[in-house]
């Protein structure tokens, strides 16, 4: 049966004892989402390439960390689908956090290039790190909820060339942009290939949300632009200054990492049970007075 969550009206937005897989998890936005997570009592697992660097969140997260949270990390290429597959089974293994009930993708990558001097190598791997990687863990991580999280209902083995039909339960939650819905005014900015990347995204996340129904909800957060380590050195470094850049806003500023967490929080709990196909957008109104 489809969800409807009938508890404790106090409790709808508790994730505490939930499992979370976190790619992109050693910086910017997923070691935000991560830490929000821990502290609000749900494990997390984080996933980058840089081992140094995941071992650095990691310390900081246990830092902010409910008791009895556990915080972990694997190192590799979430566009490799042998490593997805093995974080798959390391995360939901004994040694591992048991289980999984939310995927959070906050991978990618991005090089502006005007249109007359894409590079078509770097424009596939733009591809790749920011569709084809969601895709893999989507497909893994979104199925093994279905299968597992069944909480009584009866598991069936999906036949060839047909949907899957179980009924267990979690929570995807993808990173877009407002750059998936808006290109950029007075000549593009040279966004073509992260417009591009962005656009599928939503797509993405809506088809997976068909497919994994009616208990898998899959969704995205669409920041605007925000000030993460990314962009250090790309935006002014004095705050007031950053914000003017947005300041025909509502908001009047740009986004900063914290500016995600509460919408990863509602979209991780009950309290989004029935929202799904969708995109947040903590973008300070830029899509509705753009």
């Amino acid at each position: 049966m489809p969800k409807v969550y009938n508890g404790d009206l106090t409790k709808m937005f508790d994730i505490s004892g939930k499992k979370a897989m976190i790619f992109g998890g050693a910086g910017g936005f997923g070691e935000a989402i991560a830490a929000g997570y821990a502290a609000n009592g749900c494990s997390v697992c984080i996933s980058s390439r840089s081992e140094d660097k995941l071992k650095a969140a990691v310390e900081r997260i246990s830092a902010k960390a409910a008791p009895g949270v556990k915080v972990m990390y694997m190192a590799g290429d979430a566009g490799d689908e042998e490593f997805v597959k093995k974080c798959l089974e390391v995360v939901t293994g004994a040694e591992g956090l048991g289980g999984c009930d939310i995927l959070v993708n906050a991978q990618g990558i991005n090089k502006k290039m005007w249109s007359y001097e894409i590079d078509t190598e770097y424009f596939e791997k733009m591809l790749h790190t920011n569709i084809t990687s969601l895709m893999l863990t989507c497909k893994y991580f979104g199925n093994w909820m279905k299968n597992n999280n069944l909480e009584g209902e009866t598991y069936v083995a999906p036949e060839a060339g047909q949907p899957n039909t179980n009924k267990g339960y979690g929570k995807i939650i993808n990173f877009g942009s407002v750059r998936g819905i808006r290109a950029v005014a007075n000549g593009g900015g040279g966004n073509v290939p992260y417009n591009t990347t962005k656009g599928a995204v939503e797509m993405l996340t809506k088809a997976f949300a068909a497919d994994l129904r009616p208990n898998v909800q899959v969704n995205a957060i669409g920041p605007t632009i925000t000030y993460t380590p990314m962009m250090v050195g790309i935006l002014p470094p004095d705050e007031n200054v950053r914000n003017g850049i947005a300041g025909s806003l509502p908001a009047m500023r740009i986004g900063y990492e914290i500016d995600v967490v509460g919408p990863a929080i509602f979209l991780a709990s009950a309290a989004s049970d029935m929202v799904t196909a969708t995109t947040i957008y903590p973008d300070g109104g830029l899509v509705a007075t753009s």
